[in-house]
């Protein structure tokens, strides 16, 4: 009988959870990662309740020790965010190093970094530790790998970018005055800031309106909305998904992120790819793929009155949005594209002696 080849157990959001793993796994589902190597998918959590998470958790456990059990050459591939905390990704990391696995630290989002400083010593230890005993420490984004590298010297750190596809842009010209805000409504996003350059847009704009996509504090945006004389121009969709988030890509004249804080957001790249122009802080990852006056306009944090300069630049001009939307969708085709990034995650695979499928498997695996 010949040797069974190695396999590789993933764990992270179930499908269809509301946060940024989803998306990223999603992204590798549409692109053909998981056709391409031999994986598990294992759900650790999703959106439902304490016991809904925990009955995930219970039957993740459950099957990853059966994987250790059977595949001895296993590989784990574990998402971690920094919302969900890095317990449970200890927790599958210590099963690992105690069968003698090697596993895979893949970081989303930006807030590890408030999360480590805000911790006591023994935490940020526990942290340190887990970075070194991983196999690859995966990171989205150039600044994320320099605080990682500032944690320890002693791990293997990747810059692996999100799988991201250019799709084909609608006439820029012809779109409604829409402001797009794309992310969790919450402080942190910019939102509040977001509101406020709106506001004193809207002499200049008088038609410009602004659709809120996402979970969060709405109630609070609300208010605020209303206390700014601006609710009329405001809409709230709640969180969508790929087919109402393609919608209302085609019907924004610009997308706005100014946020205090990020890693590399989905939801920036799929704007980009869209050819949607964009307004965004160039915080965490987001001047890897944004260059100010080319592929996207900057505001600084907090600095309510570029961000409404830079959006009421991209509202009145539009053959300046046009171009910066067709420059934006290629800085994300260069560095997102699919192909690139899952060949690098390819390359950390196969070093860890995981061999691709020859052909694609005829049926998709279970999630």
């Amino acid at each position: 009988m010949a040797p069974v080849s190695p396999r590789l157990a993933m764990l992270g959001a179930a499908p269809g959870t509301r946060d940024g793993v989803a998306s990223v796994v999603d992204a590798y589902h549409a692109h053909g990662l998981f056709a391409r190597w031999p994986i598990d998918y294992l759900a650790t959590y999703g959106d439902g309740g304490v016991r809904h998470n925990a009955m995930l958790l219970l039957r993740a456990l459950r099957r990853f020790i059966a994987l250790l059990v059977r595949e001895r050459g296993l590989v784990a591939h574990l998402h971690a965010t920094p919302e969900r905390g890095l317990w449970r990704d200890a927790l599958f990391a210590a099963l690992a190093q105690a069968f003698r696995r090697p596993f895979i630290l893949h970081l989303h989002g930006s807030a590890f970094r408030s999360a480590h400083e805000e911790s006591g010593m023994p935490a940020r230890f526990w942290t340190r530790l887990l970075f070194e005993q991983a196999a690859c420490v995966v990171v989205p984004c150039e600044a994320l790998r320099t605080w990682a590298r500032g944690v320890t010297r002693n791990a293997q750190i990747a810059v692996v970018p999100p799988p991201v596809a250019p799709a084909q842009p609608s006439p820029h010209a012809r779109r409604p005055n829409v402001v797009l805000f794309l992310g969790r409504l919450e402080p942190a996003k910019g939102v509040f800031d977001l509101l406020e350059a709106v506001s004193a847009l809207r002499p200049a704009v008088a038609d410009v309106r602004l659709v809120c996509a996402g979970d969060g504090e709405r109630a609070a945006v609300a208010r605020r909305a209303e206390q700014l004389g601006i609710a009329d121009a405001v809409k709230f969709t709640g969180w969508v998904g790929p087919s109402g988030k393609r919608a209302l890509l085609e019907n924004a004249a610009v997308f706005a992120l100014p946020s205090y804080d990020e890693g590399l957001p989905m939801s920036l790249l799929e704007a980009m790819a869209a050819g949607v122009p964009v307004v965004v802080s160039p915080v965490g990852g987001v001047p890897d793929v944004v260059a100010d006056g080319a592929s996207g306009l900057l505001a600084a944090p907090g600095d309510i009155a570029t961000l409404q300069r830079q959006l009421r630049k991209l509202l009145i001009d539009r053959e300046l949005g046009a171009r910066i939307g067709a420059a934006g969708r290629e800085s994300v085709r260069v560095r997102c594209a699919p192909q690139r990034s899952l060949a690098m995650l390819g390359a950390l695979y196969g070093e860890l002696g995981l061999a691709a499928f020859a052909t694609a498997p005829a049926h998709k695996p279970a999630l």
